[in-house]
């Protein structure tokens, strides 16, 4: 089957679809999934806004809310993981996963789905090693610590996955795997991500808690975003036993804006008679239950259990008896329920409500999940033991969200269980994001960093928005072997089924035309055809969010 896989999305559903639409009237094909890599932006109203973490000034109502209300469905069936900028209160309603809108499928704090056979998993968030081992214990209303650490990463859910035993086809995270970059064109990610160099070079960018899945769970392929360039890599993993080696074709693409690579169309083998549907995973279900007992909503640190004479239990992988007892427990019925319902009010554009207070409501989908199979709704747990606190520490008010621009408080810092970590030292300085760690109002004018083969758009495309929050600690890369960087011309290859999104504009398009179909592809001048081609890049219509002064760019 044909998947679309998108980097980061910031809200732009409308654009993401048609660009879609285009392709597969241009090629002829049939796109059967979408799959989001974070910074999704699940946002239903005003309320929603407060509790990203970005800059007052950058939230803005973008298109999401029209598939929440029911103006719009998703045209192809969409499935997503969290990053480091959404509608945190939202999603945390869903810590298992669930229905964000009809047809749209948010995979929880970490999850396994499977679609048409194909075994499909993601982990949510980035990596920051100060909140790494501590519990879900976030709830809105947030304050300036809580709503970013609210996105961090933690090894509870890292714990859980590291028990799957069965292969896994598509694997998400929103910041790569740390030492991916080796396996790829490194030349070629240097050429445009300069400023990444002393991190590639120190084998110190990523997540090292991605990387340790990666090494575990193997997968066919790789999605990521995050850092806001295209980059394939082909990881030739060890062999396990007496198993052949496998291979990890990884795929990290741009953010959705125009003149940007941020989609891209694989061809990944579904199972001849698989369902149709999407469905829950009995073996990711089974170690939800199994592991129940250890989540604890907590800021305190937690260590999972190990084989070291300390713990009675560690091996928490799901036999077949308890897969058994998921698929009893379910009545036989895998498919997931399209039972889908608003638990806010939407954002009506004829009637705005800026005042609107965030709400935190419990969704019906998880509680009827934690029903069925006895599992705890930790998000209720979380409101219970920590809501006072976060009130009485200063739920964002306007005022404190707009001194939040100016500075921010950090996590005490702990060690992780990855020992030379540290996070905090990171120098490395992404000119294309938004910051929202200390400096959230950088000076203007700072001249965003790109490729030698970039084409300046005719409008600003944003010079920051995301903070590269994983901060890569400082030490060897999780255990990756890592060869010589390849070459440009050795990683051409490297997905071959995929059908990447490098077509020229239509015919008979100018650069003033509203059909919302790409003005010309990165690579090519005005006026002539790249012979490389280059991703449509789409021009949207909420240009204005990311857009900031002009800057001069090579």
């Amino acid at each position: 089957m044909k998947i679309a896989v998108e980097g980061c999305c910031h809200g732009e559903l409308d654009k993401i679809y048609e660009t879609i639409g285009y392709l597969e009237r241009k090629e002829d094909v049939k796109v059967d999934l979408l799959l989001c890599c974070g910074d999704f932006q699940a946002v239903r109203n005003e309320g929603d806004m407060k509790c990203m973490a970005v800059p007052a000034k950058y939230r803005q109502m973008q298109t999401f809310y029209k598939y929440y209300s029911g103006e719009k469905k998703a045209p192809v069936l969409t499935i997503f993981i969290g990053g480091n900028h959404e509608a945190s209160n939202h999603l945390q309603e869903l810590p298992y996963g669930g229905w964000v809108a009809p047809n749209i499928y948010y995979l929880g704090y970490a999850g396994v789905v499977r679609y048409k056979g194909v075994r499909i998993g993601g982990l949510s968030g980035i990596f920051k090693s100060h909140d790494y081992r501590k519990g879900h214990y976030e709830f809105p209303p947030y304050n300036p610590e809580t709503l970013r650490s609210v996105y961090h990463v933690r090894n509870s859910d890292v714990f859980k996955l590291k028990q799957i035993r069965m292969p896994m086809d598509v694997f998400m995270t929103h910041d790569w795997p740390r030492g991916i970059y080796h396996y790829g064109s490194t030349d070629e990610l240097l050429r445009k991500k300069r400023f990444l160099r002393e991190e590639v070079e120190s084998s110190t960018l990523g997540s090292p808690a991605a990387a340790d899945l990666l090494q575990h769970l193997q997968p066919s392929y790789w999605f990521s975003a995050h850092l806001h360039v295209k980059f394939a890599a082909l990881m030739q993993h060890e062999a396990k036993g007496n198993t052949s080696p496998k291979t990890t074709k990884f795929l990290s693409l741009d953010k959705c804006l125009p003149y940007r690579d941020f989609l891209q169309i694989v061809e990944v083998a579904d199972r001849p008679g698989s369902s149709e549907q999407l469905e829950y995973d009995p073996e990711w279900l089974a170690i939800l239950k199994a592991t129940d007992h250890l989540q604890k909503p907590s800021p305190s640190m937690w260590n999972p259990p190990e084989n070291n004479g300390l713990h009675t239990r560690w091996d928490y992988s799901a036999s077949g008896e308890a897969m058994m007892e998921v698929v009893s427990d379910l009545n036989g019925e895998l498919s997931i329920p399209e039972n889908f319902s608003q638990t806010v009010p939407p954002y009506d554009p004829t009637r705005p409500q800026p005042n609107t207070a965030p709400s935190y409501s419990t969704n019906p989908q998880t509680t009827e999940l934690c029903a069925t199979l006895g599992l705890t709704d930790v998000y209720v747990l979380a409101g219970q033991g920590w809501r006072g606190t976060a009130a009485e520490e200063g739920g964002a008010t306007e005022e404190e969200e707009e001194d939040e621009d100016n500075q921010s408080t950090g996590s005490v810092e702990e060690p992780s269980e990855y020992p030379t970590d540290t996070s905090g030292l990171s120098s490395s300085y992404n000119p294309d994001e938004i910051t929202i760690e200390d400096e959230w109002d950088e000076e203007e004018g700072e001249e965003e960093e790109r490729g030698s083969d970039a084409v300046v758009p005719e409008a600003p495309d944003g010079a920051r928005d995301s903070d590269r929050d994983s901060s890569p600690p400082r030490e060897a890369a999780a255990g990756l072997i890592l060869p010589p960087p390849r070459t440009e011309s050795e990683t051409e290859d490297l997905l071959p089924s995929s059908l990447a999104l490098r077509l020229p504009p239509p015919s008979g398009s100018t650069p003033s035309s509203s059909t919302g179909v790409p003005k010309r592809c990165s690579g090519e001048a005005k006026g002539t055809q790249s012979p490389s081609g280059g991703t449509p890049r789409i021009k949207r219509r909420n240009q204005s969010i990311y857009t900031a002064v002009e800057d001069e760019e090579s």
